[in-house]
Order: structure tokens, then sequence, then C-alpha cells
């Protein structure tokens, strides 16, 4: 038992009143109780400490603090309130890493990772099928920096080894990949990328720790936005970052020189957020499932993109990396970016807007909204059709769900 999991141990009985564990709680007890013993007032709830700054008991105090010394002291917020610490230390029990860092948004986590690791002149190794919002980040401020980026498919692996060179630092990927679904093996790619002495991250927003782990498949990096299913009801907007202790001590500095670092209000939402992901988690992969099911047989749908069904092209890698197939799908439908208009215009109880993990159904059209950033020539070469939609499949009664589709498939 490491040292982390011991103390979570001690913490989890002594909160809780159990006498005796003899195993590892399970996910659905750390999603409860993880990080919860910050506060020294015996509160229920961890408090949101809104602060700006901590008072020092004296000049000595402050000037050990800052410069490394015995014991530790909060010096500021915004990320080092007892309410990130809550947060950090559950996030972090969740994913399997050792320390966290957190964000105020999903871009400003993989922004600080990136610059915290990566120096001008170094090869970056990105899937070519990511949040535009990355696509862009690589595509175009990266360069500025001296850095060079390749767009692969990681689903090959000879594309990933092919990509390599002497100057590849890091391979970064999403699994399920934004919008098509598209599943990369973490384990073989981490093979590859400490063959050659890069890092690798992964983008775990899509499945979340409940449904699939990279550290534990030989990820170095853990990235999340938390504004999706972390937080959970599109009320926030933040970010986080998971790794061993050594890779996130690496991160502080250039983390707090961006500023791009979690308010405290944010970091009790996800908190929140976190105590119900387990089970909101089964209710999206159960709701999209059936719906996938419903879609595939559809006249007027021309594909969907979902792990969970047997003739996705990686389902095997999905079963066997992911413990479930998570909520989030895409489908294209016949006609094209005018039936799409169409479809989504009519829909009544799903909700036409980007973002996704929300408890309600949200709706977008990734060629016009999500990867407009993208040319169409390489939208179209990746899968991203003018026809896809992609749905984040909220906790609505399924029957609600599959019924707005199915009366918005009809005007088509």
């Amino acid at each position: 038992m490491s040292e982390r999991e011991a103390i979570f141990r001690n913490s989890f009985i002594a909160n809780s009143q159990v006498i005796l564990l003899t195993i590892e709680p399970s996910f659905a007890t750390r999603c409860v109780h993880a990080g919860e013993g910050h506060n020294p007032y015996g509160t229920h709830a961890t408090p949101i400490y809104q602060t700006s700054t901590y008072v020092f008991e004296s000049a000595e105090q402050a000037a050990a603090t800052f410069s490394g010394g015995p014991g530790y002291r909060y010096i500021r917020s915004a990320p080092n309130t007892p309410t990130h610490a809550a947060f950090i230390d559950k996030i972090s029990s969740l994913e399997g890493g050792e320390a966290a860092l957190a964000f105020s948004s999903g871009m400003a986590a993989e922004t600080a990772v990136l610059l915290s690791h990566l120096a001008a002149g170094d090869h970056l190794v990105s899937a070519n099928v990511i949040y535009g919002g990355t696509y862009g980040l690589f595509s175009t401020l990266f360069p500025k920096f001296g850095i060079e980026v390749s767009f692969v498919d990681t689903t090959e692996m000879e594309s990933v080894s092919a990509s390599l060179r002497e100057n590849t630092k890091m391979i970064f990927l999403e699994t399920p990949a934004n919008p098509t679904m598209a599943v990369s093996d973490i384990a073989a790619i981490s093979r590859i990328a400490s063959e050659a002495g890069a890092l690798l991250v992964v983008d775990n927003t899509f499945a979340t720790p409940y449904f699939q782990r990279p550290l534990q498949l030989g990820a170095d990096i853990v990235v999340e936005s938390c504004t999706k299913y972390i937080g959970g009801h599109g009320d926030l907007l933040g970010g986080v970052a998971v790794a061993s202790e050594e890779l996130i001590q690496k991160m502080k500095r250039p983390s707090l020189l961006a500023g791009g670092t979690m308010g405290t209000h944010e970091a009790w939402l996800c908190l929140r957020g976190l105590k119900t992901l387990h089970l909101r988690m089964e209710r999206h992969q159960e709701n999209a499932m059936q719906l996938a099911r419903f879609l595939q047989y559809h006249p007027k749908v021309e594909k969907v993109n979902y792990p969970g069904l047997a003739c996705h092209p990686q389902h095997l890698v999905a079963a066997r990396q992911m413990s479930g197939f998570g909520g989030m799908l895409s489908f294209e439908v016949k006609g094209g970016v005018e039936a799409g208009r169409i479809l989504m215009n009519r829909l009544k109880l799903c909700s036409l807007a980007v973002s996704l993990g929300s408890v309600d159904t949200l709706v977008e059209h990734p060629a016009s909204m999500t990867h407009a950033v993208m040319p169409k020539e390489m939208r179209e070469q990746l899968g991203i059709a003018d026809g896809l939609v992609r749905v984040s499949v909220g906790v609505e009664g399924i029957e609600d769900i599959v019924a707005d589709l199915e009366q918005g498939l009809d005007g088509i």
C-alpha cells in the first residue's frame, strides 16, 4: 500500500467511523469520501475558502514558506486553498495518480502541460482527431514558440511509430476522440512513447476515470476538461492535469506564472460533481447505448460512431481498456449539412449547444461549430463529414431522448 493510499484509508476510517477496511475503497466510495478531510472545523461539506490570500504569523514564517522550508502553509488563493486541496486529492485518487493541478479550463490545463514539458525545437506528435480548440492550439500557437507538431492517426500503431523523430518529446491523444469516437490503444502507444523517451499525454474527458484510467495503462499525464463530466451540470469551467509527483512539480511554477489556475468556487463545484460521477456515468452510458442502437437502424442515418457497438472499428480496443463506453456518440445523417440543420432545428428536448457531459442532452454540428477551425478537406479526411451530428447523451428518460431525435429525423 502506498503512503497516499494509507493516508486516505486512515482519513476515510476517521471521517466515516468505519472500524476496519481490509481492501482499497471502491471507486464509488472514493467519489464520495476521498479528499474530504481538509477542514479543522468539523463541517460536513468541504467549505469554500473564499479568500485571495492568507495571513502569516510572523515574518520568519513567511520567509521560510517562500524559501521552501519545512511544513506547509497556504499562501494565496488559486489554486492554493483547502477547497482546491480537497478536489485535487479526490481527482488524483480517482485517476490513480500521485498529484494533480487544477486550471481555469481544459485548454489551460493542456497549455500548461505542454509548455512545462516542451521547448523550442521539440517535436510533438498529436492525434489527428482531437477537439477543435486543441487543434487550433497545436496548429497556430505552438509553432510560434518553435514547437513542431505532427498530426497522425493514433489508431494505427505504424503511423505513430513512423511519425517519431529524434526530437520527439511528447505524444498527445484523445480517446475516445472528439467527435468521431475513434479509440487509440493507450498501452501500445505508451510502449512506443517509452522507447522513444517521450511523454504520453491522454485527454480522458470523454471517458472520465470511471470508465478509463490512462495512468494505469502507461500514460504519463492525464488531462481532463472539468467543464464536462467532472462538474457534470454545465455550470462551471475548469481543467485538471494528473500525473506523478515529479511531473506535477515540474508544472507548478509555469502554471502559476501563466495564471490559468482554477477559482475556489469552481474547485468546490468540481468537488461536488465528483460525488455523483459514478452514478451519472452509468446512466449516461446506458442511455447512449440505447440511443446508438436506435440510430444504427434508422433509414435516414448513414453511420453511427459509438465504441459500444460491435461495428465500431476499435470496439475490441475499447472493450479491453475501458470498463464502459461512455455517454458520447456521433452519427452521420443522409443529406449532408442541410439534413443536419433540419434535424437540429426540429429538436425540442435536446439542446443545440457546444460542450458536453451535462445531465441534459446536448446536440451540436462539428463541421460548423466545434471543428470549424479545421479546413474542410481535413475534416472530411478525418471522418468529420458535413452531416455529422455529435450527441452528449444526458440522463433524461431514454424514451424521451429517442422520441425527440426520431421526430427530428422525420423532418429530413
